[in-house]
């Protein structure tokens, strides 16, 4: 038994090696950020490396090999996922548990959020703005530096952001969203619930409930697991019988109001720009089909209220060059979303140029992230690509590919679906197909995925779907479809970082088609 509690402490000491020999400078000092509110500041200040910070954490109690959970915690935070499978999680199963065992508060996760949302630039100007605040032989800081020497000063704190809020107002006013977030979060907890049920009965009073007793009430009520008469909640008791519809009535409006606060903004007086991009000529084949499909992307996206603009026919390096330029837009900061669609043929985790050059779906990504494009900053960016993913299926009769013609003496490598967009939040890649496998299009009608995706948006947008219920409604579609010959099928898959629901607002015109 000895011999085996040493193992496990063996093989536990050996993962966290492994963990914090990966981690650089710029995630240590993520990590002592996300961890001001669980460790002494006194010993976070000594913190150099990945490894003070893990000796820290079990001083404290807050790891051992029998739970690991906090350690995941911050490393999917800070976006290390692919160091959560060796303490046994993946990104999905952390996010499963965060309600239940997350322990970086509210507080912690938006100020870091904010700090990943500021460029270069706007760190000049906050600079500028604080030069009062700040030592005078300060060295150049990071944005985590400054906020941290700014929770020290006590002009922040998680009761007090007005701060950032003047200071967003001045560089940039989308950070204000991560920040007006947050405080209705923290205000939605702090609601005296006793003035909703004032007059439910005068003999008994109820001291104060927050959204959680609620919760909890209501999720008893669903298993009937309370039979008692009256239901206590802190203190307070209320007549069961007599409360449990008026809660309903205050939980719905809840519910109501989290969704609309955990909703991306799209009330602006410009919705953005949608580029589509439609490749139809290549040097050895033509996509038929293509051209129905841009006309409905266009139709849809216009009626959706973005301002569409179509490119057809580009080579890999004009595919780039146009990336470039719109990355370069000062218009985006006046737009709620930017949304791509490219329509060529591809391999794993790439689109074809017109030149039959392979350009990666991560590199055109990559051109919108905080960094490369702060006009959008900390908005949704939506990519939608319809290409093959793969070239092992024969071409059917009635039915093209969205691939070339297979090399059957080379195999490419393939590339997982998280590896296209940016780790950074706020992105959305909806795929054709699945990785490996090809796409199909019909000749005259267009592609599956795409005539799927126009149509389900014009059918839900209209009753207030979020993209992805749409998306899984997208899927069903597609996965009922097969080629003229029954034996071809196809598989659509999305992946994204959004923090939030991307809600369309309702057009007030009909749909197009």
């Amino acid at each position: 038994s000895s011999n085996m509690e040493n193992d496990v402490s063996l093989e536990f000491h050996q993962q966290l090696l492994l963990i914090s020999e990966n981690l650089v400078t710029e995630d240590v000092a993520a990590l002592k950020f996300l961890c001001m509110d669980l460790l002494p500041l006194s010993k976070l200040e000594g913190v150099k490396s990945a490894a003070d910070i893990i000796k820290l954490l079990m001083a404290q109690d807050y790891l051992n090999a029998e739970d690991t959970f906090l350690l995941a915690e911050l490393l999917y935070r800070i976006k290390c996922h692919s160091l959560l499978e060796k303490l046994g999680y993946t990104k999905k199963k952390v996010q499963e548990r965060l309600h239940e065992k997350g322990r970086v508060s509210p507080y912690r996760q938006m100020l870091y959020e904010l700090s990943e949302n500021i460029t270069e630039e706007m760190l000049k100007g906050i600079i500028f703005l604080l030069q009062d605040h700040l030592p005078k032989r300060w060295i150049t800081p990071s944005a985590l530096d400054l906020l941290t020497l700014l929770e020290k000063q006590g002009l922040l704190t998680k009761d007090n952001v007005r701060i950032l809020e003047d200071i967003c107002q001045t560089i940039s006013p989308d950070l204000l969203e991560t920040i007006d977030c947050y405080k209705k979060a923290r205000e939605s907890t702090l609601v005296p619930w006793v003035s909703l049920f004032c007059n439910i009965n005068t003999n008994r009073s109820l001291t104060f409930v927050t959204k959680m007793n609620i919760i909890k009430i209501l999720e008893n009520v669903q298993n009937r697991s309370i039979v008692h008469d009256h239901a206590i909640l802190y203190g307070g008791v209320i007549p069961f019988n007599e409360t449990v519809f008026q809660m309903k009535k205050v939980m719905s409006f809840f519910f109501s109001f989290l969704q609309t606060i955990s909703s991306y903004k799209m009330d602006g007086p410009h919705r953005g720009f949608c580029l589509i991009i439609n490749n139809v000529n290549f040097n050895s084949s033509q996509r038929k089909g293509s051209c129905k499909d841009a006309e409905q992307l266009k139709r849809v996206f216009t009626w959706l209220g973005l301002d569409v603009r179509t490119y057809t026919d580009l080579t890999s390096g004009a595919i780039i060059n146009l990336m470039q330029t719109w990355q370069s837009v000062q218009d985006h900061k006046d737009r709620n979303c930017f949304i791509c669609c490219i329509l060529s043929h591809g391999k794993s985790g790439a689109i074809y140029g017109t030149d039959d050059k392979l350009v990666s779906i991560r590199v055109l990504t990559t051109h919108f992230t905080a960094k490369q494009c702060p006009q959008l900053a900390a908005k949704p960016k939506l990519f939608f690509i319809q290409a093959c993913q793969g070239n092992n299926i024969q071409r059917p009769v009635y039915v093209d590919t969205d691939g070339p013609t297979p090399d059957l003496s080379s195999m490419q490598e393939r590339v997982s679906l998280s590896e296209s967009i940016p780790e950074e939040a706020d992105f959305l890649l909806g795929m054709a197909t699945v990785d490996g496998c090809v796409s199909f299009r019909h000749t005259e009608e267009g592609t599956w995925y795409i005539q799927a995706l126009c149509s389900k948006l014009q059918l839900l947008v209209p009753r207030g779907e979020d993209i992805l219920s749409i998306l899984t409604q997208v899927n069903e579609d597609v996965a009922k479809r097969v080629s003229p010959s029954g034996t071809k099928k196809q598989m659509p898959q999305p992946a994204y970082t959004l923090r939030r629901k991307f809600i369309f607002p309702i057009p007030m015109a009909p749909p197009p088609s």
